[in-house]
């Protein structure tokens, strides 16, 4: 669970109602008809901008990205890796077929290696993988930032239909003060989708997508290592490039950050 997310979420939502709550009863800020336009025109301004799979795949697969955080880290793959090449070395790569590797991506690359396949085309597959996850990741994230970009839209819309409501029944005072409840309301429910909800996920995911890039690029590259029976010191020394300095400096001694060295099972 990434705790950011969740805790800016609800601290988000708490500021909110106990700004509300210090001034004025609650039930005030409820309004369904401008709660409607806002909801109801953001998802079909979406719709249209998105096919109908994009919507619903990517919705998912974007707030799974938004709320959840990978246990492991890039340490643990280059750990993972010299363990598997020793093994390799000593065994063949068919000993690497029984392995349990949490991550499916890392999983496919090393039976890959297991089932005898070339570089070349250990390559392609997992290239090819890897430019289709990023691809439904980043479209998830264009989603959530077109809903941040209409729902403000939305909003001014409501507060037009409230004002034209207001205007076209002057006559009759009892209608003004609810026209403006939706003419305000719906502006206000649009500014807190969009700033509250939509645009940090969309740009938790654009972050996310761009860390995801470059440790998949250090699975395959840790895969290459496997697949060629590298030295386990030069596959260290090959794959600690990927990691910041810091960790570089850290982990030179061969050790864990986290304490003691992932086993296969606990690793990707």
């Amino acid at each position: 669970m990434d705790i950011a997310t969740l805790l800016g979420l609800v601290f988000g939502i708490t500021v909110v109602s106990l700004a509300i709550l210090t001034g004025s009863d609650f039930t005030i800020f409820l309004n369904m008809p401008g709660a409607l336009i806002v909801v109801g025109g953001t998802f079909a301004a979406t719709m249209i901008k998105f096919p109908l799979s994009g919507v619903f795949i990517s919705m998912p697969v974007g707030l799974k990205a938004a709320f959840m955080n990978d246990r492991e880290k890039p340490r643990d793959y280059i750990t993972l890796s010299v363990k598997l090449v020793k093994k390799a070395r000593k065994k063949g790569l068919i000993s690497l077929e029984k392995e349990k590797i949490r991550n499916p991506f890392f999983r496919k690359g090393i039976q890959l290696c297991a089932d005898g396949r070339d570089l070349d085309y250990i390559r392609k597959i997992l290239t090819q993988e890897m430019a289709q996850s990023i691809q439904r990741e980043e479209v998830g994230a264009r989603v959530f930032l077109a809903i941040g970009e209409a729902a403000p839209a939305f909003g001014m819309f409501g507060t037009l239909v409230g004002l034209v409501q207001m205007l076209s029944n002057m006559k009759d005072p009892t209608t003004i003060g609810p026209a403006m409840a939706v003419a305000l309301l719906t502006t206000l429910y649009g500014v807190l989708v969009a700033n509250l909800i939509a645009l940090p996920i969309a740009d938790k995911l654009e972050d996310k997508s761009a860390r995801e890039k470059t440790l998949r690029a250090l699975i395959i590259e840790c895969i290459f290592q496997v697949q060629q029976l590298q030295n386990p010191t030069a596959v260290r020394e090959i794959l600690e490039p990927f990691l910041p300095e810091k960790q570089r400096e850290r982990g030179s001694n061969d050790s864990y950050t986290g304490g003691s060295r992932p086993s296969a099972k606990n690793a990707a």
